[in-house]
């Protein structure tokens, strides 16, 4: 049963809920889990939270699903969090369809009691 005291269980609520709003394709509520700093970095480099999001709020960057692939690796440093895991999602770019399955490893800090993502790194995942 989660406790609401445990860090890992609330990052765990934070990461669920981030995924959800992303699925939502709604930036302010996709926002709400990213630091202001926030910086995603994948095979096309370093890109912005305030680039991220306009690509959302404007309709071009869409996702139908995102989903984890067993369990996730959590690594808690006080109000530091770690989070690695295997996620396949469906998006759209500017109408072109990806279907993908990486590896993310995502960096939380936790301010007043709420973890907010602060560094995303995706890599794709090598075929099984």
């Amino acid at each position: 049963m989660p406790d609401a005291d445990d860090p890992r269980d609330q990052l765990a609520d934070a990461v669920a809920g981030w995924a959800a709003a992303i699925v939502s394709n709604d930036a302010d509520r996709i926002g709400a889990y990213l630091a202001d700093d926030w910086v995603i970095v994948s095979d096309t480099g370093v890109s912005t939270r305030e680039h991220f999001l306009t690509l959302v709020a404007s309709g071009d960057l869409t996702h139908s699903a995102m989903e984890p692939v067993g369990e996730p690796r959590v690594r808690v440093h006080g109000d530091t969090a770690l989070f690695t895991a295997r996620v396949v999602n469906t998006a759209h770019y500017r109408g072109e369809r990806f279907d993908a399955d990486e590896w993310t490893t995502d960096v939380f800090l936790r301010h007043d009691g709420r973890w907010r993502c602060v560094l995303s790194h995706i890599t794709p995942a090598a075929p099984d």
